[in-house]
């Protein structure tokens, strides 16, 4: 495929439209939920067709609580269904799962879920997959300050690179790199709390198809557009990602 030539090494994406997609139908917005863990399976399939080596889904954010109780509870309970229905084959895809954010708040049900999907595909070697579930990115930022202060007697004074490794420890997935492509569903254009220390140099991708339609098509259409980006990093290589030489 084109993308072939110039694939992120680390994709993520900001799930979103769920609720319009069910509303534009007359649908309760459960239903919108249900069809967005179906396009989860579809661009995790696609994901590890197209080689992708790291792919994260924002699922739930930490303000996602504000929502009613109601609907909260549906979106636990499509996630677990996710969990629980696809294990077996994210096994079989050699897809590692690795979940980002607070597990405190969980229901204990998510969190065990969560914790044997872990530990079930902790041999996949093919892809990693992770899941920003309860997830703040300023709230990770604050808690690896944190961190470094209760052990600024023993680490390294503060660098990028060691608050990175911090960061990386308190969400549970060390040694992930910077975001490269930066994909949003449903035509909104921000990063709502997503990832902000990670995305600094991220290629950002919106299109307008909700969450629900979205699959191979649409993300190969947003990994041809990142092909076609040129990439600075602050400099002036003028060399575009698809081109060699």
């Amino acid at each position: 495929m084109s993308v072939a030539a110039a694939l992120p090494h680390h994709t993520a994406i900001i799930l979103d439209g769920n609720g319009r997609w069910a509303t534009s139908r007359g649908l309760p917005r459960l239903a919108g939920h249900r069809a967005g863990a179906s396009a989860v399976r579809r661009t995790v399939e696609a994901a590890c067709e197209l080689g992708l080596p790291v792919l994260t889904l924002y699922a739930f954010s930490s303000d996602n609580w504000r929502r009613s109780s109601d609907e909260v509870g549906a979106i636990f309970g499509v996630l677990d269904g996710y969990l629980t229905n696809e294990i077996d084959q994210l096994v079989d895809q050699r897809v590692r799962v690795q979940v980002i954010g607070r597990r405190d708040r969980l229901p204990s049900r998510t969190r065990r879920l969560v914790e044997t999907a872990e530990v079930r595909t902790e041999a996949g070697d093919a892809m990693l997959l992770r899941l920003a579930v309860d997830y703040s990115s300023r709230d990770a930022i604050v808690a690896a300050a944190q961190a470094y202060g209760e052990r600024c007697g023993q680490e390294p004074a503060l660098d990028r690179d060691a608050f990175a490794r911090l960061l990386g420890e308190v969400e549970r997935s060390p040694g992930v790199p910077d975001i490269d492509l930066m994909i949003r569903t449903s035509g909104e254009q921000r990063l709502s709390d997503f990832c902000l220390w990670e995305c600094a140099y991220a290629e950002l991708y919106f299109c307008d198809a909700l969450w629900p339609d979205f699959g191979e098509g649409a993300l190969t259409l947003a990994l041809d557009a990142y092909s076609a980006r040129q990439r600075r990093f602050g400099g002036t290589c003028e060399r575009r990602l698809g081109e060699t030489g």
